[in-house]
């Protein structure tokens, strides 16, 4: 089944020629018959089927955001890639290398069986779970107000610089309040694998209920995870450093171009446009989905520059962020260790792995259900 390739290449279908759960909405051709071999699947990344540019369009993507990534292990007198400083940029990394990877994987082989198509967006689904969590990590860690790794490179940091700043000392930057520093100390990272739990649950949950207003479901429900995870971005935009407003205004920068092309993919995949107004024009090229998957591609691409934008800071330019805590009296979270980086990923993906199994068995009992009926 898998390699099964004697058989001459199959037409594409159209929308009255496969089941009814295969179907898109107004793409009414482009459709390959859920029986294909994983080398047909494999093969179909080069015919123009209506799959075809959703696989590119994250399966590229890959590549470009590694690029990217490893700019930063290249900046002069940077740390090695392996210290510990990196663990959340690497567990990032994963987050986002998962989701791209699964996405493009889940078009492409989702024609194998029903079964398997079920699966693949389940997984689909879990990636993009994990992948907030991976940007949750290194939120708290390179934006948080009172970054662990600022605090765990203080004294490494501070010989690099001590010597080469002049002038006193900047003042400060506000401290949070008691309540927001208990939630980003114990809650902040429990509270975003939390919630990306919930939307794994829910998304899986509208392949098989809720399915007239799965779009709307699959798009809002992760708007929960952005708030949660945003939140010290929220906070430093709110309350600004007085010794460095420019950094304040690089991280506002990227951030609402993140946030703009996740609102423009939102409206993408929620108002089926443009194929919604000239039903069939667009099967193969340009609908709408193709564009959800650029639009949040370009969002993932600002997220990676702020990140890298705080990094240079932390690392090459720490006296624009560490003389305020030379009289800064309050305690430093600790820094990022195996246990709270990779460790908790793992835990979380074994989570939503559990639940992936869960929908999986649920969806092969329904298939077998409905072949006893026929």
């Amino acid at each position: 089944m898998f390699l099964r390739c004697s058989r001459p290449t199959q037409p594409l279908l159209r929308h009255t020629d496969v089941p009814l759960r295969v179907t898109e909405s107004f793409i009414l051709s482009g459709y390959r018959f859920p029986d294909y071999s994983l080398r047909e699947c494999l093969a179909s990344a080069f015919r123009p089927t209506n799959e075809t540019g959703n696989f590119w369009t994250h399966f590229l993507g890959v590549f470009i955001f590694a690029f990217h990534f490893v700019e930063v292990f290249g900046w002069e007198r940077t740390l090695p890639f392996s210290d510990p400083f990196f663990y959340p940029f690497w567990n990032y990394f994963i987050g986002v290398l998962c989701l791209l990877t699964a996405s493009s994987m889940a078009h492409l082989l989702n024609s194998m069986s029903l079964l398997i198509r079920e699966i693949c967006f389940f997984v689909d689904y879990g990636t993009i779970s994990a992948y907030t969590v991976g940007s949750a990590l290194a939120y708290f860690y390179y934006i948080h107000p009172q970054a662990g790794a600022v605090g765990q490179r203080f004294t490494n940091a501070t010989q690099r610089w001590r010597g080469q700043v002049e002038g006193p000392f900047p003042h400060p930057p506000s401290s949070p309040s008691p309540e927001l520093t208990v939630f980003f100390e114990s809650l902040y990272i429990p509270s975003a694998c939390l919630v990306a739990l919930i939307c794994t649950l829910a998304c899986c949950n509208t392949r098989q209920r809720w399915r007239k207003y799965r779009y709307v479901i699959r798009t809002t429900v992760f708007l929960l995870p952005f708030l949660v995870a945003s939140t010290p971005i929220f906070y430093r935009l709110l309350r600004p450093s007085s010794s460095s407003p420019s950094l304040s205004g690089t991280l506002a920068t990227y951030f609402y171009r993140h946030c703009f092309w996740l609102a423009v993919s939102a409206l993408f995949n929620i108002s089926k446009i443009p194929e919604r107004l000239s039903p069939g024009s667009f099967d193969v090229w340009g609908h709408s989905h193709q564009w959800f998957h650029c639009c949040t591609f370009l969002s993932i691409l600002d997220e990676l520059h702020m990140i890298k934008a705080e990094i240079r800071v932390l690392v090459l330019r720490p006296s624009l962020a560490l003389p305020a805590m030379l009289s800064w009296p309050r305690p430093q979270i600790s820094g990022p260790t195996l246990c709270s980086t990779y460790g908790v990923m793992l835990s979380l993906q074994g989570c939503i792995a559990a639940i992936i199994s869960w929908f999986a068995w649920r969806a092969k009992e329904s298939h077998v259900h409905r072949a006893k009926l026929n």
